[in-house]
C-alpha cells in the first residue's frame, strides 16, 4: 500500500516535467513542429497558372464568367461561415499591383482597417500579397448589381502573382477572420509563396 501511494504521488510530477520536455523541444525547433502538420492537396491548372489547393477547399460554381475558380475554405471555430477563395485572369489587363491593392484595401472601411502589402518570388515569378483586415464591405446577391453589406471582424488576403511571360493572375481569399488566418499558410503554399523572404511593399 505505502509503494502504491508513493507511485500515486510521483505520477502527476512525472507528466508535468515530460510535457515541459516536450514544449521545449518544440520551441528549439519550430520548423520540425511546423513541418509537422501536413496539408493533402490536388494540383488544379487554371490557364498557365498551377495551383496545389488543400483537399479541404470544396470547390464552387463560378457566380462570375470572369472568375476561374471558386473554392470555399473550412469555416474555423467561432466563425459562422465559410471563407471564398476567388482567382481571376485577365489576359494583359488587370491594372497596375498598386491600383488593384488599393481598391482592395478600400473594400474595407477606413475606422479600424490594418493592411500589409509585402512582395516576394516564387520561383522564377513575382507576387504581391495584402493581408487587409477590418470592417469589410462584402459583395451580396449577383455581382453586376455591385451591392454590399458591412460585414465586421474580416479579413482578405489577396495575391497578384506575375507569370514570367503568360500574365497576371489575381487570388482572393475573404471571409471571417479567424477563418482566413487558419489559411495564410496553404495559401501561399498553393502558388509557391515564401513569407519568410517578403519584403514590405509601399503603395
Amino acid at each position: 500500500m505505502r509503494f502504491t501511494s508513493f507511485a500515486a504521488a510521483i505520477l502527476p510530477i512525472t507528466l508535468v516535467v515530460s510535457a515541459v520536455v516536450a514544449d521545449e523541444a518544440t520551441k528549439a525547433e519550430p520548423a520540425k513542429a511546423i513541418e509537422a502538420v501536413k496539408v493533402e492537396t490536388r494540383e488544379v491548372k487554371l490557364k498557365d497558372m498551377v495551383l496545389n489547393i488543400p483537399t479541404s477547399w470544396e470547390q464552387q460554381e463560378n457566380s462570375s464568367t470572369m472568375r476561374l475558380a471558386t473554392y470555399h475554405v473550412p469555416v474555423a471555430e467561432g466563425d459562422s461561415e465559410p471563407g471564398e477563395l476567388t482567382v481571376f485572369n485577365f489576359g494583359s489587363g488587370g491594372g497596375s499591383a498598386g491600383d488593384n491593392i488599393d481598391r482592395w484595401i478600400k473594400q474595407f472601411s477606413g475606422e479600424g482597417r490594418t493592411a500589409r502589402v509585402t512582395k516576394g518570388k516564387a520561383g522564377d515569378n513575382e507576387y504581391f500579397f495584402a493581408d487587409i483586415a477590418g470592417s469589410y464591405n462584402k459583395p451580396v446577391g449577383p455581382p453586376v448589381l455591385r451591392k454590399t453589406e458591412l460585414a465586421e471582424n474580416y479579413r482578405m488576403l489577396g495575391v497578384i502573382l506575375v507569370l514570367e511571360g503568360k500574365g497576371t493572375y489575381f487570388l482572393k481569399l475573404a471571409g471571417p477572420d479567424a477563418t482566413i488566418k487558419a489559411q495564410a499558410n496553404s495559401l501561399r503554399a498553393s502558388f509557391g509563396g515564401d513569407a519568410a523572404t517578403e519584403k514590405e511593399f509601399g503603395i
